[in-house]
């Protein structure tokens, strides 16, 4: 094992066990340093994340305003919103945040009739279907009451969860035929640059 000298000692000879110790040493010292980078990075990485917190903090406000909201609304629709349906919106994530979000954006911008909510946990064939259902009641506002028959992917059977707190993924069907086709508008103006 050949370890790392000064020049001026190259010449001199060293015993295995010396050299054994030398290169236990340079180890330590190159795993020590790459632990304090890590550590560096982590703490600049949580500094400038802290920075973008504050600096989005702002943005909040322009929720208040009905055309900013709608505006996000349409574009959260154009991502994750189905565009097949005519006479209603369907719109589904797995983010109990991102669902929270459209369902205020979309109560704050239309007047609503929470009667025609209508919600689908779809889910992991190991999961509590009834606690998620639940759960997204809890999250949406929406009544048990009015949840479909939750759906199973199949391709789960026989497989766990990777992800502990992975919830399944709540589809939010609201019938309106004019809100739909408004949001579906905005999107597509939107992404089209018109």
């Amino acid at each position: 094992m050949d370890v790392l000298r000064p020049i001026w000692f190259r010449k001199v000879s060293l015993t295995k066990n010396q050299q054994l110790r030398i290169a236990r040493r340079q180890r330590a010292i190159i795993k020590n340093a790459q632990r304090l980078a890590v550590s560096s990075r982590k703490e600049k990485r949580a500094q400038k994340l802290k920075a973008f917190e504050k600096s989005a903090k702002h943005f909040r406000r322009y929720l208040h305003n009905k055309q900013v909201a709608k505006l996000i609304l349409a574009t959260l629709y154009l991502g994750e919103g189905a565009k097949t349906n005519r006479g209603s919106l369907m719109f589904g994530n797995s983010d109990p945040e991102i669902i929270k979000l459209f369902l205020s954006l979309f109560r704050f911008v239309f007047p609503v009739d929470d009667r025609k909510f209508r919600c689908t946990l779809q889910g992991r064939a190991d999961q509590n279907i009834k606690f998620l259902e639940r759960f997204w009641s809890g999250t949406t506002g929406i009544p048990l009451r009015q949840f479909y028959k939750a759906r199973i992917d199949p391709r789960t059977i026989n497989k766990h969860s990777r992800k502990q707190d992975y919830k399944g993924v709540c589809r939010i069907d609201y019938f309106s035929a004019d809100i739909y086709n408004e949001l579906k508008i905005i999107g597509h103006t939107i992404a089209s640059g018109r």
